[in-house]
């Protein structure tokens, strides 16, 4: 495997303002340029473009995972172990609603991984995870 090289992703949003507070100030990631319909952040090291949208997006629909309903259109981070236990309770701390609350999913199996789920202002959902074991990340 090469190293990865960053994404891009452009998604929704609400209300620029809000989606800078929470993008930059709540979760940390550096703003880049700013122009009157968008924002781009970095986003642990990738490109996200927020695009001033009302009325999106729509809620996304869920599949069942390991017992929870994960909602299918969702995007995030793969940390290191400790870098999400840190998140996790950072998070926590600050009183976030989860979508799901940070708890371990597959646990002994192929795939073992921390995992949160959460929604920005807009609505765009986002999980986070770390694998116990970093080379079971595509391990089938």
């Amino acid at each position: 495997m090469t190293a990865l090289s960053p994404f891009h992703l452009a998604i929704p949003v609400h209300n620029l303002d809000a989606a800078e507070a929470f993008y930059a100030r709540f979760l940390g990631c550096d703003m880049g340029r700013r122009a009157p319909e968008w924002i781009d952040f970095d986003f642990f090291g990738h490109q996200l473009s927020v695009h001033l949208k009302p009325g999106e997006p729509v809620l996304p629909g869920t599949n069942g995972v390991d017992g929870k309903e994960v909602p299918v259109r969702h995007f995030g981070v793969v940390l290191a172990w400790e870098e999400w236990q840190k998140l996790s309770q950072r998070l926590q701390r600050a009183g976030i609603q989860f979508t799901i609350a940070p708890h371990i999913r597959f646990k002994g199996e192929i795939g073992e991984q921390a995992t949160m789920f959460f929604a920005d202002p807009s609505g765009n959902m986002l999980e986070f995870k770390s694998f116990r074991d970093p080379k079971q990340l595509f391990a089938s």
